[in-house]
């Protein structure tokens, strides 16, 4: 089959579904990769994909986006593959709709209900009117929590006969394996992230700073890249004050996580909403006990108690009181969160589940063109 898999950017196609593109090589499918220019583009090359570039705004909201639907329904009809893998919310949603048109199969993947929906108002209207139509098409869609799943159950998004859940987007338990931590006096708390406000940023910073009054020799890193100027967006100006003050470390972005996750204590991801959030499961994996808010998605990976804790949402004072929590345990129960946690990971979380559950639903509708 000629399979077309898309997404936002090259950079999510790459990390995230990097090893689904090689098990489809693999099988002997011709990949075609569909996603805004970027330095991972040939990186998707690399692996035997063909790449295509996308011109598209994933922040636009005004007419514009009629003619990137029209643009996405030409290129289909440039290429006709026989299915399509669609991530991401407008990726998903521009995509079902062009490829109705023209009969083309599509399997879609809920990793979140996007920023629109977490910002309410028109725009979230806007956005349910068009999940709502445009999820009538796919063979299936695949959610990475059961909070998103109902909702869109209930709300009818979609028809629940047609939707499977799936543990995130998995990780690879290979790759993200524990490395020992040695005791030492400083503790290191790891965010990963986007730097967004819906991550959860400034109530990192903000339970960092109520912190280090009690606990100066803790370090607050934070690790990942700014985001182009957004009403969400931390800006370039607020990240330097931070890093003035003294709050936070910031480790800039990095093409390999792994060895920040070996050098940490304890991941922190105080988001608004996920699908399931990778970071938490790639630190769960190398057995980094986890700090979330109880938010959807979340709390998909973080057991409170178990391989972490769980702390509310938009609350520092209650992310800084959590935290403080896991200051205060000892070395041995340190390591017990971070035991469970990739106990987690090996018994729902491995990546390989998600490539079979893929492979086989490519496989039954291959055997529904035959």
């Amino acid at each position: 089959m000629h399979i077309l898999i898309a997404a936002n950017t090259a950079w999510y196609l790459n990390n995230f579904r990097g090893r689904l593109i090689t098990a489809l090589i693999e099988e002997g499918h011709r990949v075609t990769a569909l996603a805004p220019q970027d330095d991972y583009a040939p990186r998707l090359a690399a692996k035997g994909a063909r790449y295509l570039p996308l011109p598209f705004c994933n922040t636009g909201t005004g007419p514009s986006e009629a003619a990137t639907l029209l643009r996405m329904g030409r290129l289909l009809r440039a290429e006709r593959p026989d299915l399509v893998l669609t991530y991401t919310p407008k990726i998903n949603i521009y995509l079902s709709l062009a490829a109705r048109a023209l009969g083309i199969p599509v399997l879609a993947n809920i990793s979140g209900m996007g920023r629109g929906f977490i910002s309410g108002g028109l725009l979230k209207a806007v956005m349910l009117l068009l999940y709502r139509v445009a999820l009538r098409h796919p063979s299936k869609v695949f959610f990475q929590n059961e909070d998103d799943l109902e909702e869109f159950t209930k709300l009818k998004l979609v028809d629940p006969c047609r939707t499977a859940l799936l543990p995130g987007s998995g990780v690879d338990l290979g790759r993200f394996r524990p490395a020992a931590r040695p005791r030492r006096e400083e503790t290191v708390f790891l965010m990963v992230a986007r730097l967004l406000t819906d991550k959860g940023a400034r109530e990192y910073v903000a339970a960092a700073r109520e912190l280090k009054k009690s606990y100066p020799q803790v370090r607050f890193q934070l690790l990942g890249p700014l985001q182009p100027p957004a009403p969400s967006a931390i800006s370039a100006a607020e990240l330097d004050t931070w890093r003035a003050e003294g709050v936070v470390e910031y480790l800039g972005s990095t093409d390999d996580v792994l060895p920040f996750y070996h050098a940490a204590d304890c991941l922190v991801l105080p988001s608004y909403r996920e699908g399931t959030p990778r970071t938490l499961l790639e630190g769960a994996a190398t057995a980094l006990p986890l700090v979330a808010t109880d938010a959807v998605g979340c709390r998909n990976a973080v057991k409170d108690g178990v391989n972490g804790f769980l702390c509310r949402m938009k609350d520092a004072a209650d992310l800084a009181a959590t935290m403080r929590r896991f200051l205060e345990l000892p070395h041995a129960e340190r390591e017990r969160l971070g035991a469970a946690g990739r106990k987690r990971m090996e018994l729902s979380f491995d990546e390989e589940i998600v490539i079979t559950r893929y492979l086989k639903e490519i496989k039954r509708i291959e055997a529904g063109m035959a």
